[in-house]
């Protein structure tokens, strides 16, 4: 799955930094900065669904869960957890 590739990547970044990687940019200024980063993506995402605007919104969703991805490799939480979370609710839902 395409969000496991790019998070192996984020973690090579974020292990063995390459110089003037945007992944290895956000690790180096903190926390703070990548968590303000989100929270533009999803400001902007509302902005563009707001507008009606489809591919727009497409691509401002894949800048949010590409920051996310950065925040999970911060955290240690990985893609499989998050597909564990979302069994368990949808599993949760279906009895």
């Amino acid at each position: 799955m395409i969000l496991d590739e790019v998070y192996t990547v984020i973690q090579s970044r974020q292990k063995t930094p390459v110089e003037g990687s945007y992944v290895c940019s956000l690790f180096a200024k903190g926390k703070d900065t990548l968590l303000k980063k989100i929270g533009e993506e999803a400001t902007e995402v509302v902005i563009a669904s707001k507008g009606g605007d489809r591919d727009q919104t497409i691509k401002e969703i894949t800048d949010l869960w590409f920051h996310c991805l950065v925040l999970m490799s911060e955290e240690g939480i990985s893609p499989g957890d998050i597909y564990q979370e979302f069994g368990s609710r949808f599993n949760t839902r279906r009895q």
